[in-house]
């Protein structure tokens, strides 16, 4: 069993967390902010650009299998090192961490729009144009609702993904909370440089799940009942 001095020192270590969170919350609401706004601008951002790409490949085996290629390829360059490609030419900031979220925010959302129109029945296009639809309108009022869901899926695998990854964009002097964590690892050893780490990467976290939970009422707000069934 632990001893009465570690409990103490424990409870100590979470009050210490707490005050500084406490003296130090209008600082960290708006870097939580920041986060959350940097995020999800980005993955709106990949959505428009990856459901367009999903648009225009997906009735292309090869088409689609390159664009799916190519998505992944940029998943494989590790951030640290996309950020320094980045740096040199769009400098240190907000453009160079839009850039670098929104490529590695492509390839669930250009996935999925791809799987989600594929997957639509063509009995239903065909019927759709039978009425005398347009192509477009076809596209857009019954094969790109019915990728609907898929797409969501998409956007949401990529919102939490970037949610850590924007914590390296800190790097490049990008907002949010990779700053205070990035200061907690430099300063390690020092006053508080614990708390500052974990107080970015608990904020993280918490924020993650909360815009998980979103996506879950969007999910239910904007899919009918037949489509996820």
């Amino acid at each position: 069993m632990r001893s009465l001095t570690q409990r103490r020192r424990e409870n100590q270590h979470a009050m210490n967390l707490f005050e500084y969170i406490s003296d130090r919350w209008d600082r960290l609401a708006l870097q939580g902010l920041l986060h959350v706004s940097a995020v999800v601008q980005c993955t709106i951002l990949a959505a428009v650009l990856g459901v367009v790409i999903g648009v225009a490949v997906y009735r292309s085996p090869i088409g689609s299998a390159v664009a799916t290629a190519l998505a992944s390829t940029i998943l494989t360059v590790p951030s640290f090192a996309l950020l320094g490609l980045l740096i040199p030419v769009f400098g240190l900031g907000a453009n160079t961490t839009v850039i670098a979220l929104v490529l590695y925010a492509l390839l669930p959302i250009v996935r999925n729009t791809i799987v989600g129109l594929s997957g639509v029945d063509p009995a239903v296009s065909d019927a759709a144009r039978g009425i005398g639809m347009s192509r477009f309108g076809v596209l857009t009022r019954v094969e790109l609702r019915l990728a609907w869901p898929a797409i969501l899926a998409g956007m949401r695998v990529a919102t939490q993904m970037l949610m850590g990854i924007a914590v390296i964009a800190a790097y490049a002097k990008g907002p949010g909370l990779g700053s205070e964590v990035f200061s907690g690892l430099t300063n390690a050893g020092s006053t508080n440089s614990l708390n500052q780490a974990l107080t970015g990467t608990l904020g993280v976290v918490v924020l993650a799940l909360v815009l998980d939970a979103v996506y879950v009422l969007i999910n239910r707000l904007t899919v009918s009942r037949g489509v996820r069934a």
